[in-house]
């Protein structure tokens, strides 16, 4: 399957290398230079970031504060990664443009569907942030909304694994890796690719996932050109 428009989605974790917190320059770079490559070939390339690296609001939940709040505070994470990561592509000559879901005009532009869509037209990387701008909602389902809204192709979710295994290769060496899947696989087999709201969002309007090794350089170039990379979610067709 080749791709013309796709949206990213990263987790913040993705963004710690080997920190163990907070954001290391090195992943920055090197997603950087990944993305330019692509875009220099005229890919249109969307992309969602998480913010559990600097604050996950479930975590926080379960420690008892209020969800809503936790929440919003995680937002307010994925607008930091957000700016991270358009700092490390500008510096690699790629011109961005961060849209936020809470309006914060000093640091991001609101997130108008019609203006993304134009900003990927002229060839910039647009970097969603905050979320869908409203609690209970995880980046992954604002990645799948994102994804439909703007038009993408597919949404390319990006981990630390060359793809999707029935249980985790780093603790099970025999676990097995799937090449592809469909919608219904996933949720009845409980593989924690993203959250069931984003998996039945992208099942209900046939919305592919392609889940890659992001830590691989060169997997975004080879995916859109349509070599096999990772692990493709999609439906029976």
């Amino acid at each position: 399957m080749k791709f013309k428009r796709v949206l990213l989605k990263l987790s913040g974790e993705a963004l710690m290398g080997d920190q163990g917190y907070g954001i290391d320059p090195a992943v920055i770079d090197s997603l950087a230079v990944q993305i330019k490559d692509v875009v220099d070939k005229g890919y249109e390339i969307a992309i969602v970031v998480g913010g559990g690296n600097i604050f996950r609001g479930l975590a926080a939940s379960a420690n008892g504060m209020d969800r809503a709040t936790g929440d919003y505070m995680g937002m307010l994470a994925t607008v930091m990664n957000a700016l991270a990561i358009q700092d490390g592509l500008e510096r690699a000559g790629v011109f961005t443009r961060v849209m936020s879901a809470i309006n914060m005009q000093q640091v991001a532009e609101p997130y108008i569907k019609r203006r993304a869509v134009r900003h990927m037209e002229k060839g910039r990387v647009v970097i969603f942030a905050a979320g869908t701008g409203n609690p209970y909602f995880t980046t992954d389902t604002t990645a799948a909304l994102r994804a439909l809204e703007i038009g993408a192709d597919c949404v390319m979710k990006a981990t630390k694994v060359d793809g999707i295994y029935d249980r985790d290769p780093k603790l099970f060496p025999d676990a097995k890796k799937y090449d592809e899947l469909t919608y219904i696989q996933v949720l009845n087999d409980g593989l924690h690719v993203m959250d069931s709201t984003a998996i039945s969002l992208c099942m209900d309007n046939q919305l592919p996932i392609l889940v890659f090794n992001m830590e691989k350089e060169g997997n975004i170039a080879r995916a859109l050109n349509g070599e096999h990379v990772g692990t493709i979610v999609k439906g029976n067709d």
